[in-house]
């Protein structure tokens, strides 16, 4: 009797000091948006042992840690492969660290991309350019989930604006997503006319892309940046603005 009372209190004792600290853990995984991870299998095979324990425990960010600095040394031995699975890791670890979304772009959209072009041991250019493209593709399916964890941070929309509009030449999504960014707290000053300058290359948007130039021209001399200026004129001269409606020139 006097055991059973003696381990029933230690029971309430550890549940007592346990509940303050999953309150703490509780708390952690809503801000970091973990509340909707389900633990079970497929999560144990993209982590692998020791990620899939330190997911339990709470010891994501210093095993995500780790595996960053692994993945550069894949980087700096252009392991393409290993650096892809690494950073799904780490990804699935941290998916509030933009840095991590950030770089695994970098890396699959820049890095990887380019080397499978310039792959001298591939002599097929059109599977060099299958290779590149699906680079692209990773890139962006980074950068796409990184914004679905992370809605709120401009930056993953302004990385998947430039991946549209430098690796697919897609003027139009780059635009919307440069728009995107500007609406968000913290968005840089830029994101506007991003905006507006992706917009003046699609084709029967002038007329839009001309009144948002416009507008932002007419916001002071902060805006009339040289491409502003050129864009302006470009679309001035397509749509047939009458000249007492145009910009005056700027003097040599």
């Amino acid at each position: 009797m006097i055991r059973l009372v003696l381990v029933l209190l230690t029971l309430f004792a550890f549940g007592a000091i346990k509940l303050p600290v999953e309150q703490v853990i509780f708390a952690q995984h809503r801000q970091e948006n973990l509340r909707g991870v389900e633990f079970n299998l497929d999560l144990r095979e993209k982590l692998g042992q020791l990620g899939f324990i330190a997911a339990l425990s709470g010891f994501r960010a210093i095993v995500a840690d780790g595996l960053f600095i692994q993945a550069h040394v894949a980087w700096e031995r252009t392991e393409w492969g290993r650096v892809l699975l690494l950073f799904r890791q780490i990804t699935t670890l941290q998916p509030r660290a933009i840095l991590f979304w950030d770089m695994a772009a970098w890396h699959m959209a820049w890095n990887a991309s380019v080397a499978a072009m310039n792959d001298r041991t591939q002599p097929r250019l059109a599977l060099r350019v299958k290779a590149q493209r699906e680079y692209f593709a990773l890139g962006k399916d980074f950068l796409e989930r990184g914004i679905k964890n992370n809605p709120d941070r401009p930056h993953l929309y302004e990385t998947l604006a430039t991946v549209y509009k430098e690796k697919y030449k897609d003027h139009e999504h780059a635009s919307a997503l440069f728009a995107e960014a500007s609406a968000l707290p913290g968005a840089q000053s830029f994101d506007r006319r991003f905006s507006a300058y992706e917009l003046s290359y699609c084709e029967g948007r002038e007329r839009e892309a001309y009144d948002r130039l416009r507008q932002l021209y007419n916001e002071g001399e902060k805006e009339r940046l040289p491409t502003l200026i050129t864009r302006l004129k470009f679309l001035e001269n397509k749509l047939g603005i009458p000249q007492d409606q145009r910009i005056p020139d700027r003097a040599p």
